[in-house]
This record gives structure tokens, sequence and C-alpha cells, in this order.
């Protein structure tokens, strides 16, 4: 029995010994089949195709990611836009697929008081920025929240009049320039607007002169001309909202008016709690493009899109702000709304929006 025993015993360990070598052999085959089944590389070629000269060029692909793109889009509302710049731009940005898309204020005609009519001016808006395949940040313009009325219908569609949002681990901040109380418009601003957005496409040469005469208006211009002010609520949000993401990488700001031009010691004191972070700003209200770089930090005023030109000149575009987020900072580029077009072409039925003239496209060319 104990020689029976022995055997047994011996037997037991021998398969004890042959099933850890299994398992140990099924460890490892498991174990080194990841490696032996990696994941093909993103880039590569035939070496005995190619052996000593390469037909391109040594720079590392763009593909680092950490980095991300978005686009920024100007103003709408203002006149011409019954050419369809702005439903142009939301198709171009389909093409070019950013990650999200921001505006920098006046997405409505506004200056009325008639709740329904806001609500319609705001449900077309929506209705072309919905086409969208990404986000779209609203951000407050003085079209949008003109009277009291217009700021009730904002509440009630969008919420508050000043947020923020972190995104791989950039701060993204949208700022009311509209926050504190603005005169008045004149009496009669509403039906004025009216007018001439239907000038700018019937008779731009009328609409330009109606422009410059309002503009001799003294009590206009220095509505238009008073620093923007950010009343203490508004600042001290801002300056919590910084210390609570006091380690992003980067931040970017958005409002509709271009404080920087005419700052008010409110928006020193915005400025002053900027002093140790890289930022970049950016506004829109004049509708035309302009840069500016204030103590080594770029200030941009972003061009139209589709609203109304005030002045001559190279900043007088339709177009979209690109940027690309990367670890050394934004690269930013404008991409010209008429130089994008899909596969297929130019657009027929967007053709006046393309040279903002309200162009109607050859018959010959619609045809083809």
């Amino acid at each position: 029995m104990k020689e029976r025993a022995k055997h047994l015993f011996k037997l037991h360990a021998l398969l004890m010994i042959f099933g850890l070598a299994l398992l140990t052999g099924c460890d490892q085959s498991s174990s080194t089949t990841p490696a032996a089944i990696q994941e093909a590389p993103a880039f590569s070629y035939d070496q005995a195709e190619v052996q000593s000269s390469k037909p391109w060029t040594s720079e590392n692909f763009k593909n680092n990611p950490d980095n991300f793109q978005f686009a920024i889009v100007g103003d709408r509302t203002g006149g011409a836009n019954v050419q369809g710049t702005f439903t142009l731009a939301m198709n171009q940005l389909n093409l070019l697929q950013p990650e999200f898309v921001i505006n920098v204020g006046d997405i409505i005609e506004g200056y009325s008081r008639d709740k329904e009519e806001l609500n319609a001016q705001w449900e077309e808006a929506e209705a072309m920025v919905t086409k969208l395949e990404m986000p779209f940040f609203f951000v407050r313009g003085n079209h949008d929240v003109s009277y009291p009325e217009a700021r009730e219908v904002w509440r009630d569609r969008h919420g508050p009049s000043y947020y923020h949002f972190v995104y791989r681990d950039v701060l993204f901040m949208a700022l009311d320039s509209e926050d504190a109380p603005r005169l008045d418009p004149p009496p009669g601003m509403e039906e004025q607007i009216k007018l001439y957005n239907r000038l700018q496409t019937e008779d731009p040469q009328k609409a330009k002169e109606m422009l410059a005469e309002f503009m001799k208006d003294e009590s206009i211009v220095a509505g238009l001309s008073k620093p923007v002010e950010f009343p203490e609520e508004q600042f001290n949000w801002i300056k919590k909202t910084l210390e609570e993401n006091d380690d992003v990488r980067w931040t970017f700001l958005f409002m509709h008016e271009p404080s920087w031009e005419n700052p008010s010691d409110s928006f020193k004191a915005i400025q002053a709690l900027l002093k140790d972070r890289p930022f970049t700003w950016f506004a829109g209200h004049l509708h035309y493009y302009d840069y500016d770089n204030i103590d080594g930090r770029e200030y941009i005023t972003m061009g139209p899109a589709g609203a109304s030109w005030h002045h001559d000149g190279p900043g007088n575009v339709d177009h979209i702000t690109w940027i690309t987020m990367t670890d050394a900072g934004p690269q930013i580029g404008n991409i010209a709304l008429k130089g994008i077009f899909d596969r297929k072409g130019l657009d027929p039925s967007l053709f006046g929006a393309y040279d903002r003239k309200g162009a109607v496209m050859p018959e010959e060319q619609q045809n083809k």
C-alpha cells in the first residue's frame, strides 16, 4: 500500500507539474498574442519599393492626440444675411468638421420688444445652427439682448448670460459685454434696421449712405463709443473662474464688443487678473476683422459671417476662424467663406452669398 501510495503521489505530482506547465504555456501564449498581433502602424510603406531616398519629407505627422480644432464665427445680423451668408458658413463648417463652434454674438436682428417676434427670429437662427454636426456655443451680442424683453427671451432659451467650460485642459470663458445698462436705442431703430437690411441687397450704395447719415447722430456715436463696463457680479465670477482653473494650459475668452479698443476700468481689472497666464481674446461687433497684440497677448476682432460691412478695407471679409490647439499654444488661421466649397463645386442656391453682391448665377452655369 505504501508503494502504491508513493506511486500515486508521484503520479499526482507529475500531473500537477504537467498541468502547471500547460497553464504556464497558456499564459505565455495569451501574453504573447497581443505582442504578436500588434496594432498596425498609422503609416507604413514597402521598404523593398522605397530603399534609399524617399519621395516625401522627413517631418513628423501632425497627429498629436493632445491637439484639437475648433472654429469661431462672427456676427450674422445687421443686414446682408438675406443672401444666405450665415447658412453658407454653417454648411462649410460641416465640411471642415471642427470639434465645436463658438460665436461672438449678434445671431438675431433683435431691437424689438415683441417676444413673439424675438422668438421667431431665434427659431430662424437656431434652424441654421442646428444643422451643424457639432456643438455650437452662443455669446450675447447687442442685437440679441437689445431690450429687457430680449434679455428675458435669451434667459428662457439659453440660460446664463456668461459661462465657462473646460475642454482638453483648456479654459473657455464666454463673457457678457452687454451686462451693464446701456443707452436705449433711439426711437424707430427697429424700422431703420429693417429698411437698412433691405437696402443692403436692393441698393447697396443707398444703404451705405443711410449708415453714414445714421452715424452722424452724436448721441448714437456717444453710445457706441462708451466703454464696456463689467458689473461687480460678473467681475467676481470671472475672478473665481480663473482662480479655480489656474492650471489649465491655455485660456480663451469670448465676448461681443472688443472692449480693449476703449477699455474701462473694469476691463483693465480683468486684464490684470489674466497677466500671469497665456490667453487669447476674441470679439465681434464691428463687422471688420482686426488684430491687436497688447502686452504680448493676442486680441482678435472677428469679421462678419453675413452681417453688414461698416467700413471699407481688407477687414471686410466673411470668414471663419480656425484654431488648432497645440502644446505650444493656438495656431490661428482665417478662412474666407468664398474660399471653401464642397466636392461638387459652388452651390448655385447660395451663389450670391459667395461674393456679397446678391448676384444671380448665370443661367447657363445653373444648368451645368
